[in-house]
């Protein structure tokens, strides 16, 4: 029987409403009438992380396959429907999550339930298909390797997580997509992409009972399959202490005009109450054009075009890192500066100024981020599968506002005080070549 929480229900944000389906399945939506069209995907709670080395790479190569055809669709087919209706079909893949997603007219909502639940239920995965895609990947590889940034990202993962999962690419490697089988992507679809794992998330101009009724009729067979007693996965939490492996510095010596630089240190669990501070501490950092970093750096020095700061959080680990992108001969220079500011942030904490426009920031970008469908269904897709919860913006906001300077202070003496991991994408021959601000207390990975 399906269990429906009605907007504002417990625990639940306002203008949410939840339905608790056989074999596990939850529905989520969100009624935005002032606009006319839905996004609407669905959300695994299976990401690369959860990939053996053998399987490496396979949840990003599923994203691929599924849409080359079903027992009822060819890919032909598949995008002439959208097409013929000017929707959007697509997917992402990421470390803890995988997401098939569409956004269309609201009067083609039901088109869109059929097919998402078509390719992610009852994709063919033709042994065909499955050699077309690998050299699609490899592609997508050979780009990847060509954008420093994108490769620097994964070279810093690497140094900082080393061997666990976390540290791997979600694309996979070239070695693991040559090496895959048919076989192994089935099996990992199969025993993965069941319904305990799965969110369906909606927004925009609908109906939760319309979605409810369109979702259960198109994957009600895959709920059967799951059986009348499986319930829903809950959030993944943290299954131990996932160390860093220690102060790394990686270099990958490629033919690039600038050098791309990554410092950075372990971060928060996505489930410390630390969590909103530390958004704070990243966003007076180098989040934008009036932090500390860019100012430094770029404003007062003219050492960088591009330079800011990022925070990732997981179940069980996270990251703080800051990137810049600079001359060959500046990266001493922007090391140096860099590893100032954040001394002097570890050691000094943030100005109430730099906090209030921290908080603002966040405050502003939360809510205009919010002003579409595909943000809202973002939203309550990624909040129940990591939360288990809908969190309303009324009560983040409120976390934003209560922050205060003590609590960044205290936030930025334990984290940026920490030894740094490094990653380094530009034309060095070897550490030698690499300047010793950079090297200091850092072994090459």
């Amino acid at each position: 029987m399906t269990n429906v929480l009605t907007p504002g229900a417990a625990a639940w944000a306002p203008g949410v409403s939840r339905a608790d389906l056989p074999g596990g399945l939850r529905v989520l939506t969100e009624a935005m009438p002032g606009v006319r069209s839905v996004s609407i995907g669905i959300w695994l709670g299976i990401g690369s992380r959860d990939e053996t080395p053998a399987q490496a790479g396979a949840a990003h190569y599923l994203e691929h396959l599924l849409f080359k055809g079903t027992r009822r669709r060819t890919a032909a087919g598949i995008a002439e429907e959208f097409d013929a209706v000017g929707g959007e079909l697509n997917a992402f893949t990421a470390k803890e999550h995988t997401c098939y997603y569409a956004h269309v007219l609201d009067t083609d909502l039901p088109l869109a339930v059929d097919v998402l639940a078509d390719v992610v239920t009852d994709a063919l995965l033709a042994p065909a298909d499955v050699e077309l895609e690998r050299g699609v990947v490899l592609e997508e590889i050979a780009i990847r390797d060509d954008d420093p940034e994108d490769l620097l990202g994964e070279l810093f993962d690497d140094a900082l997580f080393g061997d666990h999962p976390l540290g791997r690419p979600v694309i996979g490697s070239e070695e693991s997509i040559r090496g895959m089988s048919r076989e192994v992507l089935h099996e990992f679809w199969r025993d993965e992409y069941t319904t305990p794992r799965m969110v369906v998330a909606a927004a925009g101009n609908l109906t939760h009972g319309h979605v409810v009724d369109l979702v259960a009729a198109a994957l009600g067979p895959a709920g059967q399959r799951a059986g009348a007693r499986a319930r829903p996965v809950p959030p993944r939490l943290p299954t131990g202490e996932q160390d860093p492996s220690g102060p790394r510095l990686a270099l990958r010596d490629e033919d690039t005009e600038q050098a791309h630089l990554m410092l950075g240190v372990p971060g928060l669990r996505r489930h410390d109450p630390r969590r909103t501070a530390l958004a704070v501490l990243n966003t007076a950092l180098g989040g934008g054009p009036s932090s500390r970093l860019f100012q430094q750096v770029r404003e007062q020095r003219g050492l960088a075009y591009s330079v800011y700061s990022t925070i990732i959080t997981y179940a069980d680990a996270g990251s703080l890192a800051v990137y810049a992108g600079c001359a060959p001969e500046r990266l001493d220079e922007v090391v140096r500066v860099v590893r100032g500011v954040l001394s002097d942030v570890a050691a000094g904490g943030l100005t109430s100024a730099e906090v209030a426009r921290a908080q603002g920031s966040l405050r502003g970008g939360l809510v205009l981020g919010l002003e579409d469908t595909p943000s809202r269904m973002n939203r309550l897709g990624q909040s129940e599968l990591e939360y288990g919860r809908q969190r309303p913006v009324a009560e983040s906001l409120e976390r934003i506002a209560a922050v205060t300077g003590e609590e960044v202070a205290a936030l930025a003496a334990e984290l940026l005080a920490a030894p740094l991991t490094a990653a380094v994408v530009g034309p060095y021959d070897g550490e030698a070549e690499l300047p010793a601000s950079l090297r200091a207390g850092l072994h090459v990975r």
